[in-house]
């Protein structure tokens, strides 16, 4: 059963998500013949004022 999970700064549209979560089922299905019906993606979208880079939040760039 894979999961897979990807953290992304800001946000993507609903179409976006769902391409992303398609593209991963496929070539985890692909590449190493798993189950598209067992494999879970979950997208989390961080705020820029929650994720930081050399100690600066990118809400503040």
């Amino acid at each position: 059963m894979p999961y897979v999970e990807v953290k992304l700064l800001g946000r993507l549209s609903k179409e976006q998500k769902a391409q992303i979560a398609q593209g991963i089922t496929e070539v985890l299905h692909r590449v190493a013949n798993k189950s598209p019906e067992h494999t879970y993606v979950v997208i989390d979208e961080v705020e820029r004022e929650n994720w930081a880079q050399a100690g600066v939040l990118f809400s503040d760039r």
